[in-house]
């Protein structure tokens, strides 16, 4: 009978386990959600009037808002009379606030929005030189839209390499000067990470899940086929812009 007992307590022990090893990230998502918001634009005429692009987070002094400049290309492409901002709030709750497009920096697919008013919950960068290969890492966004409202999604990442990379031309007839000269620059490292991402998790922080600290940006996916494979079919390999070149932009825009 005791060593019944003894078994039991034992198996009891294991279960409970992952609930303790998951505890940290729990509480980090809780704290980080406010300050995690969705990017899109509005226009009253249209139905829906608010379209969901993709997902920034907010740092700096609250009103600073971080995404992905092909998510802002997107919507400056779109119908002039839009207007940009972003979504907060929860569920079919959200509201809409307007922003203004302070800056791109399109050689690292990043977007710097400013809003006005009331500060938002802001969230730290981290030191991005310090991360290795193998950390345990997350990110948190709205990977498919706001179709049932807007919901937070938390997908765990692990850093699986450090590696260089090219943002080709989708076509030879697309190779203009500009592109050209992108090419012909040394390509800079960003994160490689075994997680799942989709099209709206574009902008999504990469954080420490303990610290809640930002290390990065999600801001592609690699695509086996066509591009709706994204959706049907991931790969399962996503990249991420280290958070150095936010620092960057930042500090030029203060």
């Amino acid at each position: 009978m005791t060593t019944l007992f003894s078994a039991l307590l034992f198996c009891l022990a294991l279960a409970s386990a992952p609930c303790r090893a998951d505890a940290p990230l729990a509480q980090t998502i809780a704290r980080i959600k406010p300050s995690i918001v969705g990017v899109g634009s509005l226009q009253k005429t249209r139905t829906p009037p608010m379209n969901f692009i993709g997902t920034g987070f907010v740092t700096g002094d609250g009103l600073s808002v971080l995404t992905c400049a092909h998510v802002i290309q997107k919507l400056l492409d779109a119908n002039p009379n839009e207007v940009i901002g972003i979504l907060t709030g929860q569920g079919e709750a959200a509201q809409f606030r307007p922003a203004r497009v302070q800056a791109l920096d399109t050689e690292h697919d990043l977007a710097l929005l400013r809003l006005a008013g009331a500060p938002l919950p802001a969230l730290a960068l981290g030191d991005a030189a310090t991360v290795r290969e193998g950390q345990a890492m997350a990110f948190t966004g709205f990977p498919l839209g706001t179709l049932l409202g807007l919901h937070h999604v938390t997908h765990r990442a692990t850093v699986s390499s450090l590696t260089p990379v090219v943002m080709p031309s989708e076509n030879a007839q697309r190779l203009d000067i500009r592109r050209l000269a992108q090419l012909q620059k040394a390509p800079y490292t960003v994160f490689q990470l075994d997680a799942t991402a989709y099209p709206g998790s574009s902008g999504s922080p990469l954080f420490d899940p303990e610290t809640g600290l930002v290390y990065g940006i999600v801001n592609m996916v690699y695509v086996k086929g066509l591009k709706e494979a994204a959706i049907s079919a991931p790969s399962g390999i996503t990249y991420a812009i280290p958070g150095s070149y936010m620092q960057t932009l930042l500090l030029k825009n203060k």
